[in-house]
């Protein structure tokens, strides 16, 4: 491995996206000119490293700078974006009892943590 490098062989590695930056793009299909969310569904800011390293890996683009909020980074979803997300898994589906199938993994928290202990063991 070490005499390949050295030799000046080059390797290429793929990269894909992690789950989070997969569900960072994948918020950005849907959307007009593919605008990529600040927030995800939950209401939290996604973490700034997560969409720096969307943009540094060509999956994001920067849109617009916002005058009222500098630090946020408003990016829509170029083509390489999806299709980096075309390729990278979607997150499992969980189908629940007399409920839709939900998609993604849920965060828990209040209620939810005891409808979840609810069904583990209704299962």
């Amino acid at each position: 491995m070490t005499e390949d490098l050295a030799r000046g062989s080059r390797r290429t590695v793929e990269v894909r996206p992690t789950a989070a930056q997969a569900a960072y793009l994948r918020r950005g299909l849907g959307e007009t000119g593919g605008k990529l969310p600040l927030f995800d569904r939950d209401g939290q800011r996604y973490r700034v490293q997560t969409i720096r390293t969307c943009i540094t890996q060509g999956w994001a683009k920067p849109w617009f700078s916002n005058s009222i909020m500098p630090d946020w980074l408003v990016c829509r979803l170029p083509k390489a974006g999806r299709a980096a997300v075309a390729e990278a898994p979607g997150p499992p589906t969980i189908a629940m009892p007399g409920a839709a199938a939900y998609s993604g993994a849920p965060r828990i928290r209040g209620h939810a943590r005891e409808l979840q202990l609810y069904l583990e063991r209704a299962l």
